[in-house]
């Protein structure tokens, strides 16, 4: 668990590979929690935390310590849920539940073919789900007792996900240091 008794609310880390419905998800639990949607990406574009665009992977190179840069006073006052595909270079403190979407490979390849990723980019993050690779990276960067995966596949599983999360959010308790 995360060491900061200052937060009154919880924050959390919403990640998995792309297409695993990490944006989805964490919008509908914003809206059911009333905590503030991180969405990383966006934030990189938004704000410019970024050393320029890679052609081969057809996105930007985001800088990682202007990034925790920009969010390190927004997750000290807590509230928050971080959406990001990655999360190891996040500090560890700052998150009290880490959340690791995960889909069957045909859904995921059928969602990221829509948004038109190709060649080595729709193979890496197919590759990057079969490997469970962000289920990994997690469990090395967080205490497992906040680690948890949760499938991702249809709107049903997306509506049960926001209602346990939602559950876990009310029930959350600062811990005293």
């Amino acid at each position: 668990m995360a060491q900061s008794s200052s937060r009154k609310r919880p924050n959390l880390l919403v990640t998995g590979t792309p297409g695993t419905g990490k944006t989805t998800t964490s919008s509908a639990l914003a809206e059911a929690t009333q905590l503030r949607h991180i969405n990383i990406g966006e934030l990189v574009k938004e704000k410019n935390l970024h050393d320029g665009w890679d052609d081969k992977l057809d996105c930007y190179i985001m800088n990682e310590d202007l990034v925790c840069d920009e969010l390190e006073d927004m997750m000290e006052e807590g509230g928050n849920i971080v959406d990001y595909h990655g999360c190891d270079f996040f500090p560890e403190r700052w998150f009290d539940r880490v959340v690791v979407l995960q889909a069957e490979n045909s859904v995921l390849y059928d969602r990221l073919n829509k948004r038109g990723y190709t060649g080595a980019k729709l193979t890496n993050n197919i590759e990057c789900e079969i490997f469970q690779v962000l289920l990994e990276e997690a469990k090395d960067s967080y205490p497992d007792d906040i680690v948890i995966a949760l499938r991702s596949d249809t709107v049903d599983d997306i509506d049960r996900n926001v209602a346990t999360l939602t559950d876990w959010v009310k029930s959350w308790c600062p811990m005293s240091e």
